[in-house]
């Protein structure tokens, strides 16, 4: 819901040394730039080396330009000879001003594009190995929803930083004729652009902290922008007839932070202007000066060009580099969330000296006394639980919605680790195995599986992506789950892209899509198979089919089969039924039924209903 933001940590802005500390992160981040391209990071140097001797060296020439003028106006010359020469440097100084600028953004664009596709690739790799219970917790969103923001901005801070270095040499080149002329002048330039350095670094850091403090609340309005347009909701959004309601919520908490940002922004602009007039009037004593100096005969007229031009240029130049500090500054803050993201580390991993899975699997999965309680929450998702599934067993899980039947699953695959007790596999923890090797023979489909906007070739191959060329493989996987079928109605077969979210693609119905994610855990061949609800979309005949052959196809591997329909648990080898996250019963479905416990009270519950 649209929820007033908690404004604690958001009103408090950073101070001036956290800013400056914030600096630190550049030599890390200059790291990356020169491993993305050490070529291109030393020709945008080269070039900014070239480009910062240009202004000087334009208003000197345009100094003697002037002198030449005078002289020559006075002395009643026609010999333009050297007036020409003066000319045609100045000229030659401005086409090379231009190709340098227009090499320096070329290289540039092409180093900040790169630098921002293999820090994407970077970030995706990095969440890839991070736990499942990283992603499902909103403060790690918040960090990753940041440093997904820095991967597309850093070629702005690259730019600005390489601006410091290339203004700084300029600077110091057109110094030297202030110095020469009158050292106060330099003085009198810093007085009169600190102030307006002091405030926009003050407003920057209020606007790093707005943009930090509305992190989650950005997120929420994404999801509205989401809910509100988008193929995957419209159905329900209009049947329901959520539009208005959805717009309320992101309208109510757009405005919020609009007043907010608005306040800020008229703040800045007032201050700015009334501190940018302080060193407007610095520049215009200065200019002052020097024509009064130029009046009573003690510099030239060409002198007086050279001066003011000088000092104009020395001024932008020293604003650009303040204000251009405050960006940096931020960026380097923002930065901090692109390499904090970087630094958070899994806590499932592989062991130093890991097991290796034993294929096939010889004595079966023991749950020893296991607990887990997912993060955040205070409740036991299972306690207490006991029970081994043995090799080549096929055993079903029943129980009601949250009685952990899927918990059970993740923590089978280490998707988590329990909280107490243990999982043993072959009489080892499932901890002294290689988690990577441990994923690959075990095969899951969930009911919550994705819909990949991919070919159905590609759909099916993400059961195992190295099978992804092996087309023959695609086929026999998706002739076991009956999705074969599914994929000869198509026109391009399995090079048929699915879904409507890109041009050519054909939308499936909720028992084909299921057929194809069906087909992906058969492609696996694992030595472990699990179906989470894998026929909740299928009808009655199809499911049976589906079944029949997962049976067969199953023969000698180990299987685990969550389902609501007795028709199909009952065809398992064992049963498992879970109540409040703890075992209740477990036996074959005619040893339960003689018990006339909580199975065969379900089992008489939906019997009831086909009689």
């Amino acid at each position: 819901m649209a929820r007033k933001r908690n404004t604690e940590s958001s009103d408090t802005s950073l101070t001036f040394r956290e800013r400056f500390a914030a600096l630190r992160n550049l030599p890390a981040f200059f790291r990356q730039i020169w491993q993305t391209s050490p070529s291109l990071t030393l020709l945008n140097l080269f070039l900014r080396l070239l480009r910062s001797a240009v202004p000087t060296a334009s208003l000197y020439v345009g100094k003697l330009i002037v002198d030449e003028v005078i002289r020559l106006a006075n002395i009643h010359s026609s010999d333009l000879t050297h007036l020409w020469i003066l000319i045609a440097i100045e000229f030659g100084l401005a086409i090379g001003s231009d190709l340098l600028s227009r090499g320096i953004s070329l290289s540039e664009s092409l180093l900040g594009d790169w630098y921002a596709h293999q820090t994407s690739v970077r970030l995706m790799q990095h969440a890839a190995t991070l736990d499942l219970a990283q992603f499902e917790n909103p403060t790690f969103y918040d960090k990753l929803e940041r440093a997904r923001q820095q991967t597309a901005g850093r070629t702005q801070l690259l730019t600005q930083t390489f601006s410091q270095i290339q203004d700084f040499l300029t600077i110091a080149s057109l110094a030297v004729g202030l110095i020469s002329f009158a050292p106060w002048l330099l003085l009198l330039l810093l007085v009169a652009v600190i102030p307006s350095f002091l405030g926009e670094l003050h407003f920057n850091a209020k606007s790093y902290s707005l943009l930090y403090g509305w992190t989650p609340q950005r997120r929420e309005l994404d999801y509205y922008r989401y809910l509100g347009a988008s193929d995957d909701t419209a159905k329900e959004i209009k049947l329901f007839g959520l539009s208005d309601f959805l717009i309320n919520r992101y309208r109510t908490l757009s405005e919020q932070y609009f007043q907010e940002n608005r306040k800020l922004a008229v703040e800045r602009a007032g201050w700015g202007s009334l501190l940018l007039a302080i060193g407007t009037v610095g520049y215009y004593s200065a200019y002052g000066y020097m024509i009064f100096q130029t009046v009573q005969g003690r510099v030239t007229l060409g002198d007086l060009t050279f001066l003011a031009g000088s000092f104009r240029q020395v001024r932008s130049l020293l604003e650009g580099i303040l204000g251009r500090f405050n960006s940096i500054s931020q960026g380097a803050l923002y930065l901090k969330d692109l390499f904090e993201f970087f630094e958070i580390q899994p806590q499932i991993v592989s062991p130093l000296q890991p097991r290796s899975f034993p294929s096939p699997i010889q004595q079966g999965f023991v749950f020893e006394n296991v607990g887990f309680k997912y993060p955040n929450s205070e409740k036991w998702a299972v306690r207490n639980l006991s029970f081994i599934l043995k090799a080549g067993e096929k055993l079903a899980l029943v129980g009601e919605n949250g009685a952990g039947k899927t918990t059970l699953v993740k923590l089978l695959g280490r998707l988590y680790d329990p909280d107490e007790g243990q999982i043993l596999l072959d009489g080892y923890p499932l901890k002294d195995y290689n988690l990577e090797e441990l994923r690959q023979h075990i095969g899951v489909i969930f009911q919550d599986y994705l819909r990949f906007q991919f070919s159905a070739g590609d759909n099916i191959a993400v059961g195992d992506i190295l099978e992804r060329e092996n087309r023959s493989a695609l086929e026999k996987a998706a002739e076991h789950s009956l999705a074969d079928q599914v994929i000869a109605g198509l026109p391009q077969q399995y090079d048929q892209p699915l879904g409507r979210r890109f041009s050519g693609g054909v939308e499936l119905s909720g028992g084909q899509w299921q057929k194809v994610a069906l087909a992906r855990a058969y492609l696996r061949e694992a030595d472990l198979l699990i179906l989470d609800e894998p026929t909740s979309a299928l009808d009655a005949r199809a499911e049976y089919e589906v079944f029949q052959r997962f049976a067969e196809l199953t023969k000698g591997k180990t299987a685990v089969l969550i389902s609501h329909r007795f028709s199909t648990v009952r065809m398992a080898d064992r049963i498992l039924v879970l109540e409040g996250g703890k075992v209740l019963e477990i036996g074959t479905h005619q040893e339960l039924l003689l018990q006339k416990g909580r199975y065969a009270e379900l089992f008489e519950l939906q019997a009831e209903g086909y009689r």
